[in-house]
């Protein structure tokens, strides 16, 4: 799909697309309910008293709202 014209490597955005796609074949709800947790839990001890740090509503508010944008943009 997306190729570099070089010796026909992948780029990286095929490589992780074929990447995710093989994870997500491999993995099931529970493996990224688990790591979402985990890296929650490492963002909130990493920010803990750090007031210039985005908060994690702020995160995912924005998060949100770029992926609405996204959605959007794909119709």
């Amino acid at each position: 799909m997306a190729q570099n014209n070089q010796n026909d490597k992948m780029s990286r955005e095929e490589a992780g697309r074929k990447g995710g796609e093989a994870t997500a074949k491999n993995h099931d709800r529970e493996f990224y309910q688990e790591i979402g947790r985990e890296g929650g839990e490492a963002r909130s001890e990493n920010n803990d008293g750090n007031e210039g740090k985005m908060s994690r509503e702020e995160a995912g508010r924005k998060g949100g709202e770029a992926r609405a944008r996204q959605r959007n943009n794909d119709n």
